[in-house]
């Protein structure tokens, strides 16, 4: 098979027929380059600008935020590129592949905290995406009341599930598509916002203070950019053909995310320098609508709710997957819908009766930072100690599997990551709460996250050089290279 040809089990505008099992040599195809199209897309939603409003609000000037709007994303997504190799050399969804360092058991834990965060983040897609779609329903002389928000809401649904449903081809084949169509129109809408910019007062402007200003944004942005996306990367290189080379997986990957979104943060701040409140509005969506022109609303809805879909059909398909490697034994489309009942409640909790945007969505942020981190550390470090995978035993979770272990659980990977996330929250501050040595710079800042990645990396290395380096180490001619 050619890297251009697709094989039946996964062809554009059909139900993909893999679940979780590894992708066979014949099946693979594509090239490092389509990661490109699936990252760019899935980051050019208005939340990168809704990003740079709150490094305004936090009192950086715009050299500051051209740091942090270049070193988050960039730093973030390299560590999604260099997970998404494992797809490569295994063939399997990250969060199966995540088997092999904590057991069949044992990831249980990350698999669940992994599936509440990508949840989390459909959800958040779906409620701006929603907010944008009621604007253009406004437009057309309809109500801002519950009914038409309720309506929004399943309307937008129902585009990503439908997506999610088909699966991983028509995936690839969407967020290409979207990145022409939206990122022209996105570059369009922020020419026009940049236009309006008082730039003598944007070089004036001093610079916010290093340590609760730039290390707090910083840490923030890399737990809402590439952090977020860290238990999804090998979804979509699992059907790379193993000659690829890792180093064009994580190229594509970290270039494809940190274009689109060092653009809409550097617009976010520059947007905030004549757009009070931004970063506290109630419904960003409208807040940045309201500088443009009026003939650009329609435009800029559309553009909107396109790139937001964009972004919520990639976790709502790793999402199901998640459910999959958790044990349900259903067809993985069918996870897709129990997922897509799960946000549409969430969001209508969100803006009917919560009516809260920015207080849950930075909490989320922060605490989920800690779980994920801790993960990538334990899978980062396995990754690099194994550099292969058993096929057969990522899907065998009997006591005859490779990632079997002790009943099931690898108890260096499973303490390291426990650990992590203790250390993590122990130094976490957010408005749901806060660690008790959430102190000094850490209670202006997210880093508790960053100190929890390193104690689960230093913890499970050690524990592989002293007594677990024979569990990581597969002979068998069905390792996958």
């Amino acid at each position: 098979m050619s890297e251009t040809q697709h094989p039946t089990s996964d062809r554009a505008w059909a139900i993909e027929q893999h679940g979780i099992e590894p992708i066979t040599q014949e099946e693979r195809h594509g090239t490092a380059f389509e990661l490109f199209w699936v990252w760019f897309a899935a980051n050019i939603g208005i939340l990168g600008i809704i990003y740079g409003a709150i490094l305004a609000g936090a009192g950086l000037n715009i050299w500051q935020c051209m740091l942090v709007s270049l070193v988050a994303p960039a730093g973030s997504f390299v560590l999604v590129g260099v997970l998404s190799v494992a797809g490569k050399w295994g063939g399997a969804p990250m969060l199966t592949l995540s088997r092999a360092p904590f057991g069949t058991r044992g990831n249980l834990g990350p698999t669940l905290i992994s599936w509440i965060s990508l949840v989390g983040w459909e959800t958040v897609s779906i409620i701006t995406a929603a907010y944008a779609l009621l604007g253009l329903l406004n437009l057309l002389g309809l109500p801002s009341n519950s009914l038409w928000t309720v309506v929004s809401l399943v309307v937008i649904a129902v585009l990503v599930v439908v997506i999610g449903l088909l699966g991983h081809a028509t995936l690839v084949w969407i967020q290409q598509a979207a990145t022409w169509v939206f990122g022209i129109l996105t570059l369009v809408i922020v020419v026009i916002l940049v236009m309006q910019t008082n730039w003598s007062a944007i070089f004036s402007a001093p610079p916010g203070p290093w340590d609760t200003g730039v290390l707090a944004m910083l840490s923030i942005v890399i737990a809402g950019t590439g952090i977020s996306w860290a238990n999804a990367g090998a979804d979509y290189a699992r059907y790379l053909p193993r000659k690829v080379r890792g180093r064009s997986i994580v190229g594509w990957t970290t270039f494809g995310s940190t274009l689109p979104l060092f653009v809409l943060i550097v617009t976010g701040h520059l947007l905030a320098s004549h757009v009070t409140g931004l970063a506290s509005a109630e419904n960003p969506v409208t807040a940045i609508g309201d500088a443009l022109p009026s003939w650009m609303a329609v435009p800029y809805l559309i553009t909107a709710i396109g790139g937001l879909i964009a972004n919520a059909d990639l976790a709502i398909y790793s999402s199901g997957l998640n459910l999959l490697a958790m044990g349900f034994k259903v067809e993985r489309y069918k996870t897709v819908l129990v997922d897509g009942v799960l946000m549409i409640v969430g969001s209508i909790y969100v803006l009917l009766i919560a009516q809260n945007f920015f207080g849950p969505f930075e909490s989320f942020l922060q605490l989920l930072a800690d779980g994920l981190t801790a993960w990538a550390a334990v899978f980062l470090v396995d990754m690099l100690w194994r550099r292969s995978y058993d096929p057969k035993g990522l899907t065998d979770t009997s006591s005859r599997g490779s990632y079997f272990y002790q009943s099931g659980v690898n108890w260096a990977g499973l303490i390291a990551w426990l650990l992590g996330i203790l250390v993590g929250l122990t130094f976490t501050v957010s408005p749901w709460f806060s660690g008790p040595a959430a102190r000094g710079i850490f209670a202006a800042s997210s880093l508790g996250y960053l100190l929890g990645f390193i104690v689960s990396a230093l913890l499970y290395w050690a524990a592989l050089a002293l007594f677990a380096r024979k569990q990581t180490q597969t002979v068998s001619s069905e390792v996958v290279q």
